[in-house]
């Protein structure tokens, strides 16, 4: 045994919230089109070290380790990596947890073999970003993105703005354990079976995205914001309710969400096929207040309360020489 100099790579991908679709009709030729926002205080933390073959250990390490040996074949590596997760954001929960987890990965093999690899190039290779390009936005810029759409061919869809969310604003999430959301193949049937959106629908979503979402967070102007949000959520809840049995996925988080509008939140909604909900508060002050009063009176609901600020930049990544020992 002789000792050696080698690296490890940390990277640390934040959860996201997907506040709604803008275009599901793609009359124009480009579909779904999204919003989405970074958060602070969830994320996926992992730690890539080399190694001769693909090993992973940790929450969803069986995903991890799919997710290395698609990187390392794709950069054309004949080496492995062992993949330390150290926390993991919830799965199927609507927060972005396996295309962050994907991106995270793929970034460590990255830059521990010294690859250049862009992340638009990462996501097509694992499958990620098929409708929504707002999990690569805000893997590499954070903040608030809204993406062009999808075209029927092509790269993942494009970011075409990014705003700063407000340092002050806080989001209350409501979070269900007890339920999956859809994910994977029923995903996907889900979609092939909900009705046409109709186009004057769309046309309402992008004006309301462009006019008065997009400007109001400019201006830091919360009632504006979250009313257009709110607007937004509740046209596109509504057309996915044959796939998830009503506006929200879980009647428990539903309560919670119409609970919290009443004491003051705005811009409530589901992020992505949920279950988790969001709600928008003006300060940490109020946010914790009203968080701990919901727990309180959804005690035996089995909800999870989580006060989160937006978080306005991208992946950490975090790149360590350390001694290992080595087989001469």
């Amino acid at each position: 045994m002789s000792p050696t100099t080698t690296i490890s790579v940390t990277v640390r991908a934040s959860a996201r919230l997907h506040m709604g679709f803008l275009d599901l009709n793609g009359g124009l030729g480009r579909r779904f089109g999204s919003l989405g926002l970074s958060l602070d205080e969830l994320a996926t933390t992992l730690t890539a070290f080399p190694a001769g073959q693909v090993s992973a250990e940790g929450p969803q390490s069986d995903r991890a380790g799919a997710y290395a040996r698609q990187s390392l074949t794709a950069l054309g590596i004949a080496d492995g990596a062992h993949i330390q997760i150290h926390q993991a954001i919830p799965d199927h929960a609507g927060l972005g947890s396996g295309t962050q987890l994907a991106l995270a990965v793929g970034t460590a093999l990255a830059r521990l073999y010294e690859v250049d690899w862009p992340v638009s190039d990462m996501a097509r290779e694992m499958n990620r970003g098929a409708r929504s390009g707002i999990g690569l936005g805000l893997f590499t810029q954070g903040g608030f993105v809204v993406d062009g759409g999808r075209r029927d061919e092509g790269d993942p869809p494009p970011v075409i703005s990014r705003i700063e969310f407000p340092a002050q604003w806080r989001v209350i999430l409501v979070l269900d354990k007890t339920y999956k959301g859809l994910h994977g193949e029923q995903e996907k049937q889900a979609f092939a079976a909900l009705p046409r959106f109709p186009e004057a629908q769309a046309a309402q979503l992008c004006r309301l995205a462009l006019m008065q979402a997009m400007p109001s967070l400019a201006e830091q102007d919360l009632p504006g914001f979250g009313a257009a949000i709110q607007a937004i959520q509740q046209t596109v809840g509504d057309h996915f309710k044959p796939a998830q049995g009503g506006r929200f996925a879980s009647h428990r988080v539903a309560s919670a969400l119409t609970w919290l509008e009443r004491n003051g939140a705005s811009g409530v909604g589901q992020s992505s096929w949920g279950p988790t909900g969001f709600a928008l508060i003006d300060s940490e002050i109020r946010a914790r207040s009203l968080a701990r009063a919901a727990a309180g009176d959804f005690a035996t609901e089995g909800l999870e309360f989580m006060v989160c600020s937006g978080r306005n930049r991208g992946a950490e990544i975090r790149t360590e020489a350390y001694r290992a020992q080595a087989h001469s």
